[in-house]
């Protein structure tokens, strides 16, 4: 017999019990090399390296030599090498990992988890810029609302090109964001690398959290069962999977010109939204949608940023208000909702 959740018990779960679920940090203690890097918001950081020879190896995961500078001069020797898989392909300048060394974290008293995924413009433009802040702001939309998340962080970067020093310095913004294994010590959990894991192994929670914020944002670009643009976890308290969605350049709140929808999706457009919700609980669901409802204020003022043009924020409160305008007096999503022109 499949057990339903009361309404009430799983909005409980969702909002007291989060912190018990997820509050279970296995790591060292100390501080890593990422919570250094990214104190502050929009922190300035200079990268050097052969950036010409890196974006001519952008198809391989080769490591290269490089140097990352703090705004007060501290230096850190790294390696960087390409990522990603679409940004990959497109971007003039391919999404970065970036490694340090762990015998120069242990110096200088930090943990040794050692890697740093970032995210860079698409494009070499004011666009690029705001397509990178637009994203950022969405993984800050999704800790609003859930204790499990990738920590991001928008960085000012400077590049500078060793293979021409009388280079220009590319400057762009960019998001630091927390490896697999970062995340994994800071929640108490362990990377699940296993896929087609279905839904009922799954933290219900957790995963109608996401399913419902993907549809917030008006992305189809995720799905549980390959790891799409979604890291699962697992949780050896209750040996339960525990999802994290990442990537939302093909979200319609980030409305990059390229995205577009699932083709099984039926959409044409990313500014609709699509439900993906397979065969998850539908009283789960509803406890995510009145969650959110309650974090509207708060998830508006996240699009109030400093960082993002007056038009951008705007855009993005409009869209995410188009979603709790249809869903007033409303509980459960239409399985297609359209913007209105």
């Amino acid at each position: 017999m499949k057990i339903r959740f009361s309404f009430h018990l799983v909005l409980l779960l969702l909002t007291g019990a989060a912190s018990h679920v997820f509050a279970q940090g296995e790591s060292t203690g100390l501080h890593t090399i990422y919570d250094r890097l990214t104190a502050d918001e929009g922190v300035e950081l200079t990268l050097e390296t052969d950036l010409t020879t890196f974006i001519g190896q952008k198809k391989t995961n080769n490591y290269m030599p490089g140097v990352i500078r703090t705004k007060d001069g501290q230096e850190y020797q790294i390696e960087v090498r390409p990522r990603g898989r679409y940004r990959r392909k497109v971007s003039q300048i391919p999404p970065m990992k970036i490694r340090f060394t762990e015998d120069d974290l242990r110096a200088e008293g930090l943990d040794t988890l050692n890697e740093i995924k970032v995210a860079l413009p698409c494009f070499d433009s004011d666009l690029g810029n705001e397509l990178i802040v637009r994203e950022y702001l969405t993984y800050k939309l999704f800790e609003t609302i859930s204790d499990a998340h990738f920590k991001a962080r928008l960085v000012k970067l400077s590049i500078h090109d060793t293979y021409d020093p009388k280079s220009t310095p590319k400057k762009m913004y960019a998001i630091f964001i927390e490896d697999e294994e970062e995340v994994a010590a800071r929640l108490g959990l362990k990377p699940e690398s296993e896929f087609g894991i279905p839904l009922k192994d799954m933290d219900t929670e957790q995963a109608a959290m996401v399913i419902m914020f993907q549809y917030l944002i008006g992305n189809t670009d995720w799905e549980f069962a390959m790891h799409r643009n979604v890291e699962l976890f697992h949780n050896s308290k209750d040996g339960k999977i525990i999802a994290l969605p990442y990537d939302f350049d093909f979200s319609g709140l980030v409305s990059a010109p390229y995205a577009v929808p699932s083709s099984d999706s039926g959409l044409k457009s990313t500014r609709d939204r699509f439900l993906m919700s397979g065969e998850m609980d539908e009283s789960a669901l509803k406890a995510a949608i009145n969650l959110m409802k309650e974090k509207e204020e708060a998830l508006y003022e996240v699009c109030r940023s400093e960082y993002l043009s007056k038009s951008a924020s705007n855009d993005m409160r409009r869209f995410l208000g188009s979603f709790f305008k249809k869903m007033k007096n409303k509980d459960i999503a239409p399985v297609t909702m359209k913007l209105d022109p």
